[in-house]
Parts: C-alpha cells; structure tokens; sequence
C-alpha cells in the first residue's frame, strides 16, 4: 500500500469519527467510543468489499451488513451517507432527534440501508446467522450451474455485549454446524464497557470458544491496520465455514483524553475533547463538512451500480434460461410477498375441512393438519422447532429436515428458543421465506425479547406454542404456563390466537400468513393445546367471524349472560351454558380467540359481540388481569374466572378441578354474578329479554 493511499483510507476511517464524535455531541446523548474504535473496520469492508447499490437498498443480491452493536449507530449512519444512500447530512445533524431518520439505535425500514432493527445485544448477530441460513436455502434451491443468482455474504459488527448475552451461544453453535461460510463477523475487542475494564466480568477464551463451534477464527488482527484489516477479509473469504474476525482496537480512537476508557463508550466526548480530537487527527473542517474528495472516495454509488447492473445481466440468462425458477424466485424475494393463490385456496379448504369434520382434536395437531394442507402449496414455508417437533407438530407431510450443513425446509433449532426467535426474524428480513417455529408456551419466555423485536420490525413470523394452560398436567408448575398468553398480549402489534378447536386453529393460520400481505405486518402468536378439544361451532359460524378474533358462537333467545371465553375454555363456557339453560336460564357465548384482531374491528361490531346490556363473566385457564377490560365497566356487574397462581404437578383433570375450570364451577359462578346484579340491572335485562 503506498503512502498516500495509506493516507487517503486513514482520511476516509476519520470522517468516519468526526461525524459519529459530532453528531452525538449535538444531540448530547449517544455513542461515540465505538464507531471512532471501530472506523477502520468500517473503511476496509464499505470501501473495498461489500457489495451494494446505494441507489438500490432492497437489490436482492446485495451484500447485507448487521450492526449488532447497534448503540454505534452514528457508524452506520455515517457509512450510510458517505457511501451515497438516501441520507442526507441534515438527518445526521439530527441524530436521535423526534422523527428523524437517524434514530438513537438503528431501525429498520426508518433509514434506507438499514437491515434490521438492533440494540438489544446479540439479536443482531442472530438475525445476521438468520439472513445467512435464508441465502444458502434459497442458493441451493434456485442455483443452477453457471447461474449463481443468490450469491451475497452477510458482514457483521459486534462487540463485548453481545458475545456476553448468551444468545450469541446459542445462534454462533448453529451457524458452525450448519457451515454458513458466506458469515462473516468482526469483534471489536476493545475490552470496555459500560462499567469500564471488561477483564473482571469477562475472561472468555473468545477465539477458542468460537473454533469450538466450528468457525474460522482470525486471531489478533489490529483494528486500526489498512492492511492487516484487508489480509483478514481476504482470508475470510476463502473459508468453508463462518469466520469471525478477532480485531483490536482502541475505544474512542483518536481522543487524546478519552480513549481506552469506559468515558468514551456512552456520551458525548464534550467541545473541548472534540477540539483536541480534531488536532489529533489532523481534521480541520467544520462540523458536519466532508471535504469533496473524501466526499468522492466513499461514494458508492458507481461501483454500486456496476455490481447491480452485472447480477441483473446474470439473472436476465437465468430467467431465459430456467423461467419458472425465476419467476418463482421473484415472488418470493419480494418482502413480506403473500402467499400464492394456490396457498390461498389451501388455506381456505383446510378451514373448510376442519369445520365439516367437527372432530375433537388437540389444537396442536389441528394445526398441524393444516400444515399439511398449506406447505405444499406455500414452498416459502420454513418450519421449524426448539428440539419439539414431536410435541409441536410443527412439521408436515413430505417435509425436509435441516440437519447439519445440509438444506430443507424444517429446521432442527435444537434447544435454544431466544436463538430460534432471533434466527427467524433475520430470516423474514432477508426475504425469500415465511418462517415459523415452535417451542412449549412456558418457554416463549425465552423467546420474549425477539418477539418484541418480531413485532417493531413488522416482520410476519409465525410462533406455534404449545402445552398452552394447566392441560398439560403433570409436567406440573415449570412446565404449565399461566400468565403467558396475556404477558403476550401486551406486546405491540403481536397477534396471539387461542383457538378452540380445529376450526378456528386453520382460521388462525390463514390470518397468520395472510399478516405478511397487510400493510401493517407483524408477527403471530399460536397458543395450542395438548389435550383433545370438542368441536365448538354448530355449522353456521362464518370463517370470516373467526377472523374477527371475536365472534357470538351461541346466542339464545331472552339471553341474559354472556360467556366469554378462548381456547379450550370455549368448551367449558359451552357446557355451563348448557347447565344454565336447564335452569331456565339462556346464556350467550362468545369466543375470543384473537383479542388484538377483535380491538381492531370498529365499535359496532364490538358492540354487538358483547352488548353493554348483559353481565358478561370471561373465563381463560391464566391470568385474570386482561380480561377485566371486557367485563369490569362501571355499573355492569362482570367477573373473571382464571388462574392467577401457579398450577401444580397432576393429571390434568384433576387440575381443572382443582382451580375451579369446569362447567359445573362456572355455571355456580354465573349463578353468583347473576344474583349480584342490582335490581335496576335486572329490570334492564327483562326488557331487554
């Protein structure tokens, strides 16, 4: 390398710092310490390897770059504009400021080039392994030789946090077994964070640990080396396996007072250290001014093109070449694509069936009966299970298992629910599959935090859980989950669907795949059942009222109760209701099985499936507390029956007896509403009978 390139790439790393050091000064809050630590990084793969297309964020076959340590979000901004994406110097200068394109932490579909919403640590180097695994499928799915139209690597940055957070185990484990050698990651092993030195609380043999995982690991790169940094990528481009690429660096390179030091990691450098920063590295313009030949040398627009143009040449053979395939391969690389007609029609005859049969069935083999019937019309279907495929039933009839470095479409994630949630999510992301995955109700605990992210990203992943209430039986209390399906609930933009019975299971996976043609997409919850359930409708439910998340299942002449109940309470609602039409007392019941998709009906429809005029007692096997909202207005006299306690370990029929989840238990408990209700309320009833 001579001199003065030498020079100009030393150059390009420091705008790199001075804007990442000048916007977080402005906003007072941020950054800084890691995108100056890890700016030469960033100069030898944006400028010298990674391919894209400014002027294109979603080309199919571009390079994607994860930022996994996305408090550095000034680095990525940064690269974003020098390299020519639609981010102008104005949205830099209003980093982390109300609805700018330049948010405290990076997110995806706010700012073009960004590939994935991070912060959390380790999740985006999870949606990194991910988008990885969705590049090889979908290579060796549509590949033919000499046409190598799905051909792109996935870069990542990632740092101390994230190798810490343990989810890093659990995909870094995955992506060695599975062989993803078009993975490459870069740890800035600066030894700081938040609390300082790192050398007390992490003492992990990093290269060994991931050699051990079968990766390439590149030892002892220094990080603010040109020609170290390119020796490293070229090295990790010839590698049969995932590399991680071990880079030393300095926190905050470039302040004479602050690197090294944990005051570099989290806030602004302040005027007088950005002062002296400039002296140090010799930078003379003004704030937000990149001097135009910089300004040219980071551009990539050009070479982006170029790149874009030759993969587009490529593929217009391909499709001349194998037009099915291409064709094929274009619908589902568009994000978030619905799914094809044929899978429509599937999904409406699996709906259809299960209605005709009327069967008592577990809700988790229902939906896997309808799994039967929609994968093999939707081939962008990626299955998968947290090592419960027997007891998830996540997979189907001619499926085709992922089993160490080979291909399918039924992914085995083993025991690791956080790394399967996160893994899933990069995979929507990359685009070309709709995943789902499955694990025991209990455990989406573990899988919370990437739902969330599932869910601020918009992204159409399908959740299959399982063994969803006290059912379960004598697995007992760690296994019985009771406040889970509302702790989903809380969460933003997240569809969770307690069907109760094979009908309204096949509805909830029609709407759960039909999320990613919305447009507001997001992910689905499916909370099933171990134990057989009893056929709920009667023959006139409309599959579109079950849609509608909730739906009147029996409405009586002179009714004066209304039931309300999900899942496998709807059969118990049922037969109290039977118990309290002996007595002389009609009661409607409603079936809730998708309350966010019942909000979002308009007040009319609402109205009408619970009307203000009845009592209304709402019964679920968890938690009370959500269900307050339907049953608790002011001079309506309401109740809840649930479970706000622990379950216990015992065959699950003397477990719903035990908490009071029978017919006969919940017909005492209407009979108990119904003579609380005031004189006044009971004359309304009467006229309204």
């Amino acid at each position: 390398m001579n001199d003065a390139n030498q020079i100009l790439r030393r150059q390009c790393a420091n705008a790199l710092r001075v804007l990442a050091m000048d916007a977080v000064q402005a906003a007072n809050s941020g950054h800084p310490g890691m995108p100056m630590g890890m700016a030469d990084i960033a100069e030898a793969l944006w400028r010298h390897h990674l391919k894209h297309d400014p002027a294109d964020p979603h080309w199919p076959d571009r390079d994607r770059f994860v930022l996994s340590n996305g408090h550095g979000s000034m680095l990525l901004y940064a690269l974003l504009h020098l390299s020519g994406y639609d981010l102008p110097m104005d949205e830099l200068r209003r980093f982390r400021q109300l609805h700018s394109r330049t948010p405290g932490h990076p997110e995806v579909d706010i700012t073009p080039g960004v590939e994935t919403t991070t912060g959390p640590l380790g999740q985006g180097l999870a949606n990194a392994v991910g988008m990885a695994l969705a590049e090889k499928l979908l290579a060796a799915e549509f590949n033919r030789p000499d046409h190598p139209v799905v051909d792109h690597r996935t870069w990542v940055f990632l740092g101390d946090g994230c190798l810490m957070e343990g989810i890093s185990h659990e995909v870094c484990s995955l992506a060695g077994t599975w062989k993803l050698n078009k993975l490459v990651a870069f740890y800035d092993d600066n030894g700081i964070s938040i609390d300082g030195d790192v050398a007390g609380w992490f003492t992990d043999d990093t290269p060994a640990r991931f050699e051990a995982y079968g990766w390439t690991v590149v030892r002892n790169v220094d990080g603010h080396d040109a020609a170290a940094l390119d020796a490293a990528i070229e090295a990790a481009l010839r590698s049969e396996r995932p590399v991680l690429v071990c880079c030393e660096t300095n926190i905050g390179h470039g302040s004479p007072n602050r690197a090294g030091s944990a005051k570099a990691h989290g806030e602004a450098l302040g005027e007088a250290e950005i002062a002296l920063t400039r002296e140090a590295l010799g930078w003379t313009a003004p704030p937000f001014d990149i001097p135009p030949p910089l300004q040219a040398a980071w551009s990539a627009r050009a070479r982006g093109a170029l790149a874009h143009r030759d993969w587009q040449q490529r593929f217009d053979r391909y499709a001349r070449a194998f037009p099915e395939l291409a064709a094929e391969l274009q619908r589902r690389l568009r994000r978030d694509a619905p799914p094809s007609s044929d899978a429509l029609r599937a999904l409406e005859a699996a709906c259809d069936a299960a209605e005709l049969r009327a069967a008592s069935v577990a809700t988790r083999k229902a939906s896997q009966d309808a799994l039967h019937i929609v994968a093999p019309a939707m081939p962008e279907l990626l299955g998968g299970s947290a090592d419960l495929t027997g007891s998830n039933l996540t997979d189907w009839k001619g499926h085709r298992p992922l089993k160490g470095a080979g291909t399918g479409n039924h992914v085995h994630y083993g025991v690791r629910e956080f790394g399967m949630s996160a893994l899933m999510n990069g995979v929507a992301l990359h685009g070309g599959y709709r995943p789902c995955g499955g694990t025991f109700l209990t455990f989406s605990d573990y899988s919370r935090n990437a739902i969330r992210m599932s869910a601020l990203m918009h992204l159409p992943v399908v959740y299959v859980f399982t063994h969803d209430s006290i059912g379960l039986g004598e697995d007992g209390p760690t296994h019985q989950p009771v406040e889970h399906a509302s702790s989903l609930r809380l969460i933003p933009d997240v569809d969770v669907w307690r069907p109760c019975d094979a009908t309204e299971t096949a509805v909830a996976w029609r709407e759960a795949l039909r999320r990613g043609a919305t447009p507001r997409p997001g992910p689905s919850c499916l909370l099933l059942t171990r134990q057989a359930l009893p056929h709920a409708g009667d023959g006139t439910v409309r599959l579109d009222d079950i849609a509608r998340g909730g739906y009147v299942l029996r409405r009586p002449r002179g009714e004066r109760l209304c039931l309300i109940a999900t899942g496998s309470e709807v059969g118990l609602a049922l037969r109290a209701a039977d118990l309290l039409a002996a007595e002389g007392v009609p009661a409607r019941v409603v079936s809730m099985p998708c309350v966010e998709a019942f909000e979002r009906q308009d007040a009319r429809w609402k109205q009408d499936v619970i009307p203000r005029h009845l009592p209304r007692l709402a019964i679920e096997a968890g938690s009370t507390g959500l269900w307050w909202k339907y049953v608790g207005e002011p001079g309506i006299s309401g109740d809840v029956v649930g479970l706000d306690r622990f379950g216990e370990s015992a065959p699950a029929g003397e477990l719903f007896t035990l908490f009071g989840l029978t017919a006969e238990a919940v017909h005492e408990r209407a009979r108990a509403l119904l003579d609380a209700v005031p004189a006044a309320g009971r004359d309304a009833l009467s006229l309204h009978g």
